[in-house]
């Protein structure tokens, strides 16, 4: 972990007379605040192994949020808890769609893919 780079999403856009970069922990945050404004999701957490996410070119974590960036390309990778009596897909689907509208309005980039990952249940109450 002590090796890792600070990476960040390049790009720019025609007409412009420089580029815009954004960093790896702010679309970390993004996604996470996005997910988290789920109702039925819980918290997030690091569900994701070390070893998946070292098989990775480029990275970013926060809090359960993996980016990936791969051949000009990104991902969004989380792993979130659902409360207990919550449909999981539906939870899981919102997520997904919450996270990308998220980062189209502040970025305007929108992620390849949106991988959610159901780690556990709250049963705890609210």
């Amino acid at each position: 972990m002590g090796n890792e780079k600070n990476t960040a999403l390049t790009f720019s856009a025609e007409g412009e007379v420089g580029y815009i970069r954004v960093s790896d922990e702010v679309v970390s945050r993004i996604a996470a605040l996005a997910a988290l404004e789920v109702d039925g999701v819980a918290r997030l957490t690091s569900g994701m192994s070390g070893a998946w996410v070292a098989k990775r070119k480029r990275k970013g974590t926060f809090k359960g949020v993996h980016f990936i960036v791969e051949n000009e390309r990104f991902r969004i990778d989380i792993s979130i808890v659902v409360r207990y009596g919550f449909n999981i897909v539906d939870v899981s689907k919102a997520v997904q769609e919450r996270i990308r509208q998220a980062l189209v309005t502040m970025t305007g980039l929108t992620p390849t893919v949106v991988n959610v990952r159901v780690s556990a249940i709250d049963f705890s109450e609210k």
